[in-house]
């Protein structure tokens, strides 16, 4: 097998990156592995890359070195090619896909994702890119959008930039009138804070949005939340909402499914791993067991997962 280590350069503001490419030698050729260390600038380049290197045949493990947006690249890159496994080392802003499986400052030892397991999990398919983590629509998919220019200030954390554009965008369009299909349920036409499609549990840089999502059962957790109240009650839920404690809210629906449609008569943006576009129809589909990816080594994912530890 060759390990393929795809580094963003920018992830994080680059400050790990001097360290990085010492440790990952060091690491490789410790385990005796055939390699290489891809850094170039650029991320169609990148794209291009992975996508080659994958559609090749081969079995190929990629190493996404950086943030939410590096794991989303090498993901669509090599979707859909069976011999690709996908590493992640968080070395980004917010790295929430990865938080299900440890601690951020274990997790970037390489020597963890080396000795991984692979193991094959499910991913959503949002007008044909692919995310591991969470689509949305709504207010929480205006606020994603923002973010990018908050997390250029050099200061400001994924998380606190995700807030910063929170309280920004509450002060600019706060709901939106979805119809909204689960499967083939009958559409529900209201006026919506955001809809949500999860497979895991954080985004946003450390908010809890799909607190019960496993990326290995099967199933999409599409959460609803209604817009029944104004922006001051809103701002005293955010905390709230951050730990995962919006599914009990009274104006909050938890399904769990294989699909889910979104339209709004007025453009709304889409987010899609922090990927954001403005569209009037969206299509969060799951599409089970599509990714194989490594579960790093140490991490109690796995026995947690079959012990029933991880709630569901």
């Amino acid at each position: 097998m060759q390990h393929i280590f795809v580094i963003n350069p920018f992830a994080g503001k680059g400050k790990w990156l001097e360290n990085l490419r010492a440790e990952i030698r060091t690491a490789a050729e410790s385990a005796g592995l055939d390699y290489k260390i891809y850094a170039e600038v650029g991320r169609e380049a990148m794209e291009a890359f992975v996508r080659e290197k994958a559609q090749s045949g081969e079995e190929i493990r990629f190493y996404a070195c950086g943030g939410d947006g590096t794991l989303f690249s090498v993901v669509n890159a090599a979707f859909g090619c069976p011999k690709a496994q996908i590493a992640a080392v968080p070395f980004g802003s917010g790295n929430d896909f990865i938080r299900l499986f440890g601690k951020k400052e274990e997790l970037q030892d390489v020597r963890r994702h080396i000795n991984g397991t692979p193991h094959w999990i499910d991913a959503i398919e949002c007008d044909g890119e692919i995310a591991v983590n969470q689509c949305s629509m709504g207010l929480d998919a205006e606020v994603c959008a923002k973010q990018a220019s908050f997390k250029k200030i050099p200061w400001m954390s994924g998380e606190f930039a995700y807030t910063a554009s929170l309280v920004y965008c509450l002060l600019r369009r706060f709901h939106n009138t979805f119809t909204i299909q689960i499967d083939d349920a009958p559409p529900v036409t209201k006026s919506f804070l955001f809809a949500l499609g999860g497979n895991s549990r954080w985004y946003g840089g450390g908010y809890k949005g799909c607190p019960r999502a496993l990326p290995d059962d099967g199933w999409l957790d599409c959460i609803l939340v209604e817009k029944i109240f104004g922006r001051l009650k809103l701002i005293t839920l955010i905390n709230k909402y951050k730990s995962g404690e919006h599914l009990t809210w009274p104006f909050t629906s938890f399904v769990r499914g294989k699909k889910m449609r979104v339209h709004s008569d007025k453009l709304a943006a889409v987010n899609v791993d922090g990927e954001t576009k403005y569209v009037h129809d969206s299509l969060f589909e799951l599409r089970e067991k599509s990714v194989c990816f490594v579960i790093p080594e140490g991490s109690p994912y796995l026995a947690d997962r079959q012990a029933g530890k991880l709630g569901e």
